[in-house]
């Protein structure tokens, strides 16, 4: 740093500030979080149901079938 900026920064104490919902945005990241399990939840009902599901295919055909 140069001479300026330590004079500029000598008398700088830092504060602690803490969260307070009234004024930091209220519940709005607890929504988002509550979102984000719903989801959770919902993709891990989904991939469960899809490693269930059966799945059928044709009979392969040889060379001997008669069509």
């Amino acid at each position: 740093m140069s001479k300026d900026n330590k004079d500029l920064f000598k008398d700088y104490v830092p504060e602690v500030v803490e969260f307070d919902e009234e004024i930091d945005g209220n519940d709005e990241h607890k929504i988002r979080e509550d979102h984000l399990t719903t989801k959770e939840d919902l993709l891990k009902e989904i991939t469960a149901k899809k490693a269930n599901k059966r799945s059928y295919r044709q009979p392969i055909r040889t060379e001997n079938e008669k069509s």
